[in-house]
């Protein structure tokens, strides 16, 4: 069973004060090329995978999706989400990604944002999610990016007055113990070969990866995005079954 680390108390309200958390998908600065990367949704039925508070569950309604399930192992996040939302053709259900089982060709779309880094059996998800999906099918995920997330201690380092970011034991892949609004959170590290491989692996076709980075306007916006221009920190992928 994946770590549940969202319904820490010390965890859970860290992330509630987030930007993404408090304005939602335009909270998020990788949106803008989400959005670009998403096929017609309109009477489509949809999952969306770790869902969190929601948001993106209910955006793909407004897009015009027949249904969407949304699954969080996050009873917090899950109970948020059902509170925020007023629409039948939505359903949240608690679940664990290590350990899901979906019908097969239930879906016609499935997205996930940030979730997939914390879960250790990645090729059992991929293999579910596939045989999920009818045929065409397209699949949209985020992932923290594996340069960001592969040091044993990531942060800044600052030397002679140069700032850089470690990327010390990208090869060997495995779990991270970090302290991220709380202490102890375990992720799971890959490299972006063994990520697109898995993809290619399960019978997925590569269709767009991207290493996300802010936009000029973004970063005159807000300053402080000048950093993702340093360093790679969110991968984005789509594939198609």
């Amino acid at each position: 069973m994946a770590q549940n680390i969202y319904d820490s108390e010390e965890f859970f309200e860290g992330y509630s004060q987030l930007g993404r958390s408090v304005h939602g998908l335009e909270g998020a600065a990788e949106w803008p090329a989400i959005r670009r990367l998403l096929p017609d949704l309109v009477g489509s039925r949809v999952v969306d995978l770790g869902c969190g508070y929601g948001w993106f569950s209910r955006h793909a309604r407004e897009a015009g999706a027949a249904h969407v399930l949304g699954l969080d192992l996050s009873e917090k996040m899950i109970a948020r989400a059902k509170a925020d939302t007023s629409d039948p053709a939505i359903d949240y259900k608690i679940a664990d990604l290590d350990q899901l089982d979906m019908p097969q060709a239930s879906f016609d779309f499935a997205y996930s944002s940030l979730a997939f880094h914390y879960v250790e059996d990645f090729a059992r998800l991929v293999a579910t999610i596939h045989r999920a999906l009818v045929p065409g099918a397209h699949f949209v995920f985020t992932i923290e990016h594996p340069i960001y997330m592969a040091s044993l201690n990531p942060g800044w380092r600052i030397a002679d007055g140069e700032r850089t970011w470690p990327v010390d034991h990208y090869s060997a892949e495995g779990p991270r113990t970090t302290n991220w609004l709380a202490k102890g959170v375990i992720k799971h590290h890959r490299t972006i070969g063994t990520t697109l491989n898995t993809l290619m692996g399960a019978g997925f076709a590569i269709r767009h990866v991207e290493e996300w980075r802010p936009t000029q306007e973004q970063i005159a916006e807000t300053p402080a995005l000048a950093e993702e221009m340093d360093r790679p920190m969110i991968l984005i992928v789509k594939v198609q079954k």
